[in-house]
């Protein structure tokens, strides 16, 4: 079964009646799922971001300390994310590796980068009441916080906590022991999301200061190529694996004309084309900035020293 013939059948759910044992017989509403775990802080950080944005910008202006960019990008992600943790998409994650890793691509790939690119401390602290924003700060700036944060927030720490995370998880136990423990599973959820959301806020945005940008995008290039490869090699394990690595995830294969060894395969190669197209493009972004952030300083120099 193609890729887009999986994604059809997907989007069928929404419209055709399943059960926890088949795809019949079960009122389609009761495939969305709420899990106040998952969900509580996705509503805590979307109200601290909608409060403090609303704030900023009563005090400097609309699309003045975090622009309109970036608010559309923030509830463009924090909407994917809910929608990948509440939607039958994920209830069909619980049955299917395909829809699993698709479940975890739209989180790593899609949400995070999004919500990164909003850079959503700025508001968050805003939404704090002005009395307390000082003390805030304070304790943001406390050793006991900073010294981690520096280090987390180095670029090769982030791409490897990314990195650990995508591949410590996909190890046949521990994948196994998300399917079979709930909380184990959210742990799964919130591992991929924070590495992720840190992974890409640091490229966006980390590091500034000693650094030119120019030094940033070419770091975030080398960042990007490592993750590429390393999840490419994943995904590729995956595909040409002739054994299944978790063979409880493929329960409802056969519902979608797949053996539980080809739902592994589709799943591979989810991670390994999709995703890696992705994580390309935003290479080639950061790519060309690097490439040409010099461009003014250089045609300067030369008109100031046209010998």
């Amino acid at each position: 079964m193609s890729a887009l013939s999986f994604a059809a059948l997907l989007l069928a759910l929404l419209a055709q009646p399943a059960d926890a044992h088949g795809l019949s017989n079960v009122d389609p509403g009761s495939l969305w799922s709420y899990d106040p775990w998952l969900m509580a802080p996705l509503y805590a950080v979307g109200i601290g971001f909608y409060v403090g944005t609303q704030r900023l910008w009563r005090h400097a202006g609309g699309g003045r300390g975090v622009s309109f960019r970036q608010v559309a990008a923030f509830w463009a992600g924090w909407l994917i994310a809910a929608l990948a943790v509440t939607s039958p998409l994920h209830w069909l994650g619980e049955q299917l590796f395909a829809a699993h890793m698709l479940e975890h691509e739209l989180l790593m790939a899609v949400a995070a980068p999004l919500m990164a690119f909003a850079r959503i401390n700025g508001p968050i602290l805003w939404s704090l009441p002005v009395s307390f924003r000082p003390a805030a700060g304070r304790v943001l700036n406390l050793p006991i916080l900073a010294w981690p944060w520096s280090f987390v927030s180095h670029p090769m720490s982030a791409t490897i906590l990314h990195g650990v995370a995508l591949w410590v998880w996909h190890a046949p136990p521990l994948y196994a022991w998300a399917l079979e423990n709930p909380a184990v599973h959210r742990l799964q959820h919130f591992s991929f999301f924070a590495t992720a959301l840190l992974f890409w806020w640091v490229l966006l945005h980390g590091r500034g200061r000693g650094r030119s940008i120019r030094v940033r995008d070419g770091i975030a290039v080398a960042c990007l190529f490592i993750t590429i490869l390393h999840s490419g090699v994943l995904g590729a394990l995956l595909t040409v694996s002739p054994r299944l690595w978790i063979p409880v995830q493929g329960a409802l294969a056969g519902e979608f004309g797949l053996s539980p060894l080809e739902d592994q395969q589709l799943a591979g190669i989810l991670m390994w084309v999709p995703m890696g197209i992705l994580y390309t493009c935003a290479a080639l972004f950061f790519a060309y900035r690097w490439l040409t952030a010099d461009d003014g300083h250089s045609r300067l120099w030369l008109v100031q020293h046209p010998g």
